[in-house]
């Protein structure tokens, strides 16, 4: 059963319980008043009787002693055991005031009893004129038994006149009472009505605000209601709708902000594509006039020339196409043999440069412009600042799990700080950015730990004065077909 049922089944339940004790009560006290009036009513009926069987009696005594008759004597004998009974009844009546007459009244009914048993004795034995003298003397104390019934009759009519005002003050009393109680229940009634339309009508007026403030848009205010019934089970799965709705806002809110910055990234990268394609159109442009002077100083006899024009070509070639794509360590290699051609053309026998090359991991893919910076880094630090130039050894091994490529220098080396400065991403200045490719060491670090999905991808050994080696450890499921990797370019 429901709790609201439950608060209007209890109402019932009051209400008839006051109902029924009221009910009760006028009963128990209206079977009062009929008892004691029934009481009164007894003793008047049950003397007046005696009065009548005493009469009888006498007049059976009187027709007996004319005429003797059996039927006379047993109408008699009947008279008497009536009036036996009614005198033990009316010795029940005695009270404070008539116990002296009453005691009177019942000695004169011994008497007339006493008195017609011996008016018999003395129809049987001495004759008519004894029993004469006592039927006259049955006859008075007959009389007088009437006139005591009526005194005592008078006497109680007497005594209970006040019973009779104290029922018709009870009476009223009892309407006052009834009055009272009547607007007691009245009271109590609407108390108990207000009160529970309260605990309905709150709760109810609570949840029409929230709905209200919800209509307006204001998810934020909590519904709090502190009944203990169905309504508040209602205002619960309420407060719980609203945090779904606010939760449901938010991630809407989120949403919106992430597709209004993601719209934003999309317009700065068309602006940077944009951006992009203006800046290639000058070295595309090179890169034109670049064959163009290759062919010219083959076709007069350069070849020397013509061959370091072609390296360039393709070397920028290589860096406007490659930078955002993974490549093979193959065409990572060739690009490099064309850097280093490039730059012993620049000086001449102050570059050496060594490769020991296992051609069996030259499949591996390794993201585009990895090996160039690092080689031109050297170049830049090991080769550039020595009066007799430097040497470079470059190579690729394979390690089992993994191919390694080591570019080692008998450079000037590196401190532990700068070191850490380059594993950390740190962008440095020119002491760790190649001059031709602008892509430093760092970037190199960064887009190799992208690539691989992990940080252990390249390490970097060297010491100032004893030269630099950068280790790059390749995984080799990422290796392809060098053959497929040619062909879908």
């Amino acid at each position: 059963m429901n709790t609201i049922q439950k608060k209007i089944w209890l109402l019932a339940i009051v209400v008839l319980l006051i109902m029924a004790t009221i009910w009760m009560s006028l009963t128990f006290y209206n079977q009062k008043m009929q008892d004691q009036y029934n009481n009164i009513l007894e003793r008047y009926l049950v003397m007046n009787e005696l009065t009548i069987s005493s009469q009888q009696m006498v007049t059976s005594l009187n027709n007996y002693l004319l005429i003797p008759t059996a039927e006379d004597l047993e109408q008699m004998n009947s008279s008497k055991e009536q009036i036996q009974k009614m005198k033990e009844e009316v010795s029940n009546f005695k009270n404070a005031e008539n116990e002296l007459a009453l005691t009177n009244y019942i000695n004169l009914i011994d008497s007339l009893i006493e008195t017609v048993n011996r008016s018999i004795i003395f129809q049987t034995e001495s004759g008519t004129e004894n029993a004469r003298k006592a039927l006259n003397e049955a006859t008075h104390i007959s009389d007088y038994i009437s006139e005591m019934t009526l005194t005592l009759i008078d006497t109680e009519l007497k005594t209970y006149d006040r019973f009779y005002r104290g029922i018709i003050n009870q009476s009223e009393d009892l309407n006052q009472l009834g009055i009272w109680l009547l607007l007691l229940i009245t009271f109590l009634l609407l108390l108990y009505t207000y009160w529970f339309s309260l605990k309905i009508t709150r709760p109810v007026e609570k949840l029409t605000r929230a709905a209200s403030e919800l209509s307006k848009g204001r998810f934020d205010l909590k519904i709090e209601v502190d009944s203990k019934d169905e309504i508040a089970f209602l205002a619960r799965m309420f407060e719980h709708m609203r945090n779904n709705i606010n939760n449901l806002i938010s991630e809407i809110k989120q949403k919106a902000q992430l597709e209004k910055e993601l719209q934003q990234s999309k317009l700065l990268l068309k602006e940077s594509q944009l951006i992009s394609l203006q800046s290639q159109i000058n070295p595309h442009f090179l890169f034109n006039t670049l064959n163009t002077l290759s062919k010219k100083a083959y076709m007069e006899g350069s070849e020397e020339t013509s061959d370091l024009l072609v390296s360039v070509a393709g070397l920028l070639r290589y860096n406007l196409k490659h930078l955002d794509k993974s490549m093979t360590l193959h065409d990572e290699v060739n690009v490099l043999n064309q850097y280093i051609d490039i730059q012993k053309a620049r000086f001449t026998d102050r570059l050496a440069f060594y490769t020991e090359i296992d051609e069996s991991c030259l499949g591996i893919e390794i993201p585009g412009l990895t090996l160039q910076p690092i080689v031109e880094n050297a170049v830049i630090h090991a080769v550039e600042p020595n009066e007799d130039g430097g040497t470079i050894w470059f190579r690729v091994k394979d390690r089992g799990d993994r191919v390694t490529v080591e570019v080692e220098d008998n450079g000037p080396g590196m401190s532990a700080d700068t070191i850490r400065q380059i594993m950390d991403e740190e962008q440095q200045h020119d002491t760790m950015k190649g001059h031709a490719s602008g892509i430093g060491l760092s970037n190199v670090v960064k887009r190799l730990r992208l690539f691989n999905g992990c940080e252990d991808v390249i390490e970097i050994e060297g010491n100032v004065g004893s030269g630099t080696k950068v280790i790059i450890h390749i995984f080799k499921e990422r290796r392809v077909d060098q053959d497929d990797k040619a062909t879908n370019r």
